[in-house]
């Protein structure tokens, strides 16, 4: 009994990991894999999966309920959640596979990105000092900016 509890709690821990993009159960050899312990795995994918989910989705539930009726609330959550449900633990493996060495040598070659960069982080850089030194200045200069930007 103890053998199988240990078999399905290192099967259901292998899920979780697989949901954040820490295991790949390809690297298993034939022998290491049991059928029965597919379901197992494929919980601790799905509860790993829903906590990530929750994590953005009630914070934004509860935003929801401060601005509108609870049933709206609920249903805008839910339609945030789902899509996070599915989506946010493939987005975070295809992230732990990217080559970020690349990535980075890539945007750091381009002059124009660094441009672009530098000018957003001046820009909001500069709408936090505002906001902190003078917050009507700061609206005032908010209310300008769609006026410039076409």
């Amino acid at each position: 009994m103890n053998e199988e509890l240990a078999a399905a709690t290192q099967a259901f821990c292998g899920g979780v990991l697989h949901a954040i993009g820490m295991f790949d159960p390809g690297v298993l050899e034939p022998e290491e894999t049991d059928p029965e312990l597919h379901v197992v795995f494929h919980l601790g994918e799905t509860c790993m999966a829903a906590l990530l989910a929750l994590n953005i989705v009630v914070p934004a539930f509860f935003w929801f309920a401060g601005t509108t009726v609870l049933p709206l609330a609920f249903i805008g959550a839910a339609i945030i959640f789902l899509p996070l449900f599915v989506f946010l633990p493939k987005l975070i493996r295809y992230a732990v596979k990217a080559d970020t060495d690349a990535v980075l040598e890539a945007f750091g070659k381009n002059e124009q990105t660094k441009k672009v960069f530098w000018a957003l982080f001046a820009a909001l850089a500069g709408l936090v000092l505002a906001e902190v030194a003078d917050p009507a200045m700061a609206e005032r200069i908010i209310g300008i900016l769609p006026g410039i930007v076409i």
